[in-house]
């Protein structure tokens, strides 16, 4: 398995990671046979999250029987002020079974004043920074489905790695990957197949690792056999052929105009909701078949696709021009 600098924090990380959100729902038996095999085919790099229910417990139970020396482990959290993260992190060392964690990152950076919080006084960030220094994490890094978030919070300088959704689909992140590579920040690919709407998976990984600037790739993996075709990628590293890149561009540009990038310029609602996160529960309802896992994150919100009065101010500022009322209404019929 090719093995790649994740920026400054010296790791060398396998080009292929393994993505932490499908081993919820197989259970211990699996997860430990899953991540044997992703270790014995060279992978050493795993992406959790607290959110991810029993993704943390599954994970530190498998490690605790292959050794939690072999993997480099990375989780994050969805809280945002001082007293949160610190717990949040607390539960994340036990779930996972371990003294420390090497890459703790913050989840899902929706807006710059969000960044701006966890950055204050009573914010987020200074809980991992006492962290860092009692050797408890390593090091400290920022998810987000926002390139324009990711590139103030690399000009920081506070942290050492971003993830953010990148594949034939959507390439919006390739200028920050390439600042980021500059900087020597390490950058971490997440939703490869654009949510499982793209199934030529390997055409797809294997684009995404023939960009220089991208130190590891996450794909979820649940069966064996994906743990092999996925690795594989990492292990033969070849180019697409001209074919090939036709074949995967022909499956880009077919999702076309209906599908959801979540960069989030369609927000504020003025019902509150979400728009984004309804298209991603949607997503993983009916192409990751995390049906029951999505189902009760959907019903958990206050306000939902059901809320939609189709006064049309999303479209309005979309910059793909997506029918986002119809597809709304997409989302009620899936999700209720």
């Amino acid at each position: 398995m090719e093995k790649r600098k994740l920026g400054r924090t010296n790791l060398d990380v396998s080009v292929i990671g393994f993505g932490g959100i499908p081993i919820q729902r197989v259970g211990k038996e699996l997860s430990h046979e899953l991540l044997q095999e992703a270790y014995n085919r060279g992978i050493n790099f795993i992406d959790t999250a607290r959110g991810y229910n029993e993704s943390e417990s599954l994970i530190g139970e498998a490690l605790e029987k292959i050794g939690r020396d072999k993997f480099i482990l990375a989780t994050k959290s969805m809280k945002r002020d001082y007293n949160g993260m610190t717990e949040e992190l607390n539960t994340s060392l036990k779930s996972l079974k371990t003294s420390h964690i090497d890459l703790f990152q913050f989840h899902n950076i929706r807006t710059l004043e969000e960044l701006d919080f966890i950055m204050s006084e009573n914010g987020a960030f200074k809980a991992l920074e006492e962290a860092k220094e009692k050797e408890i994490i390593k090091e400290i890094g920022i998810t987000s489905h926002s390139p324009e978030i990711l590139d103030k919070a690399i000009d920081t300088g506070k942290f050492s790695t971003i993830q953010c959704p990148y594949n034939p689909v959507e390439r919006q992140a390739e200028e920050l990957f390439k600042k980021a590579k500059d900087m020597n920040i390490g950058v971490i690919v997440m939703k490869p197949l654009a949510g499982g709407a793209i199934t030529k998976g390997e055409l797809s990984l294997r684009f995404i690792v023939d960009n220089p600037n991208i130190s590891v790739v996450i794909p979820g993996m649940d069966t064996l056999d994906q743990v092999k075709s996925n690795t594989e990628v990492g292990i033969n590293i070849r180019k697409l052929t001209e074919e090939e890149g036709s074949i995967l561009s022909e499956e880009a540009n077919s999702l076309g105009t209906e599908f959801c990038r979540r960069c989030g310029y369609c927000l504020p609602c003025p019902q509150k909701i979400d728009i984004p996160t309804q298209f991603l529960m949607e997503g993983y309802y009916t192409r990751y078949n995390l049906k029951e896992w999505a189902q009760s994150r959907y019903d958990a919100m206050e306000y939902r696709a059901i809320h939609c009065i189709e006064c049309g101010l999303c479209e309005t500022r979309c910059p793909y021009n997506l029918p986002i009322r119809k597809m709304m209404k997409n989302v009620v019929e899936k999700l209720g």
